[in-house]
């Protein structure tokens, strides 16, 4: 028997975006193919979606789309000539994402590049000018320039993973950026002070770390204080990819720590890539089985459950919905939710409510997070995650320490339920038979 208390006296403080992902609806470039995503991308109400690798898809407009390369393609032009952008694909994107009530979180820079020959990852030959176009991109987007919108995007990062590949790597071979760790700080530092400098209000940031906290980012922290200076790093982005939720967090509180040390202690910490990864080799199509799968989808809901519960990060981005195999969101094919949606649906569900307030498991298999609103309605997240074959069924028991007797609803997702309403009762508690690899949001109120 595993035991759920929770307190609903004691308030934890604000529900956070964790739910948020990477890349938006489909349906924008071909939708005359019913191939469409918006209904139920809406009702999932997810707060951010990064839109990073965008352009490797066709129903995102491919290569036309989001990348600095696609909207600025000719290097040598002038910035400030409205003639010389390409806006009208990712204008579509950018709208479809904005009209579910999702945000975008715009990405500056490229997309991963996989195939022999790089283009667009190659690094900028003038810092400067690249930063002046990014400066037209977001004036297009938040203050209407080169008719465009009046969105308030909040969140530009520059760049996605500048430490995947070693200095030691050819630039030709290099899959996302073509220079040194060192040409990277010094990149980053001219465009967040530019940036900033004409956007003080925004949150400027980067640089989508891959993996490297340790010298690379110590490097890059000891260049954005060197002198004394403060450049500015309004939020950090980083990546992890895995199967234990107490990795991610260990990894966040090293995060946490070394901004902490360098004087960024008002800087997020913004999780921006992850998702189940057994690994990237021999196991790979064992990863993608499970990531479309119950346990890729309770993997989903323990994570976002202990990324709530702590402190050291605040937001994180599934990496991705965009119809490829690392979505476990919706079907490849047909765009239609799976199991894992269920997962950011009902993490909503308890944003919807506001602030979060204590539940503990006396299981380390059964995770858990919980919150209320300000009329006393309250939810439970109940997840059974198990990364280990053979595991059997458990009995979980959820018990409301504060008393009262509200109506109980459990909303159960697993083989044989999408959030359907499973069992109800008027008890201060209920006991639920999960199986393993499931999960469960228990609304009172």
């Amino acid at each position: 028997m595993a035991n759920i208390s929770v307190y609903s006296a004691r308030a934890c403080g604000t529900m956070k975006p964790m739910q948020a992902v990477n890349n938006g609806p489909v349906g924008v470039i071909i939708p005359s193919q019913n191939r469409n995503n918006f209904e139920e991308y809406k009702a999932a109400r997810i707060p951010f979606a990064r839109n990073h690798d965008a352009s490797e898809w066709i129903d995102y407009g491919g290569e036309f789309a989001v990348d600095i390369y696609n909207l600025f393609p000719n290097f040598d032009a002038d910035p400030t000539d409205p003639a010389n952008y390409e806006f009208d694909v990712t204008d579509a994107l950018v709208r479809f994402t904005q009209e579910t009530g999702t945000e975008v979180y715009y990405r500056l820079g490229s997309r991963i590049e996989h195939q022999a020959k790089k283009f667009r990852t190659v690094m900028p030959r003038d810092f400067q000018k690249w930063a002046v176009i990014c400066e037209h991109v977001i004036r297009h987007y938040n203050e209407g320039w080169a008719n465009g919108f009046h969105y308030d995007l909040r969140y530009w990062e520059i760049w996605n993973e500048p430490d995947l590949d070693a200095d030691s790597t050819p630039a030709a071979k290099k899959r996302t950026w073509s220079g040194t760790a060192a040409e990277y700080y010094e990149f980053y530092a001219v465009v967040a002070t530019y940036l900033k400098s004409r956007f003080p209000h925004l949150k400027i940031g980067g640089p989508g770390l891959a993996s490297h906290t340790g010298e690379w980012l110590d490097g890059f922290l000891a260049r954005m204080t060197r002198g004394g200076a403060h450049v500015p790093l309004d939020f950090f982005s980083w990546h992890w990819y895995g199967t234990d939720p107490a990795k991610m967090i260990a990894r966040a509180h090293t995060v946490r720590q070394k901004l902490d040390a360098a004087g960024y202690t008002d800087t997020e910490s913004h999780l921006n890539e992850w998702n189940y990864v057994a690994n990237w080799g021999d196991r790979w199509l064992d990863t993608v089985r499970e990531m479309i799968g119950l346990r890729g989808a309770a993997f989903i809901a323990a994570c976002m459950c202990e990324g709530q519960r702590d402190r050291a990060m605040d937001m994180m981005m599934y990496y991705s919905v965009a119809p490829t195999t690392m979505n476990g969101i919706f079907d490849f094919y047909t765009c239609k939710p799976i199991y894992g949606y269920w997962a950011l649906y009902g993490f909503s569900d308890l944003c919807d409510l506001g602030t979060q307030i204590e539940a503990t498991s006396d299981d380390p298999a059964i995770y858990t997070v919980a919150a209320k609103d300000a009329d006393s309605r309250e939810a439970v997240f109940a997840v059974y995650y198990t990364n280990e074959e053979g595991q059997g069924e458990k009995e979980v028991t959820v018990c409301f320490a504060d008393g009262g007797q509200p109506p109980i609803a459990v909303h159960t997702v697993d083989d044989a339920h999408a959030y359907e309403v499973t069992q109800t009762t008027a008890s201060d508690r209920i006991t639920l038979t999960m199986k393993p690899n499931s999960f469960a949001v228990i609304k009172r109120g």
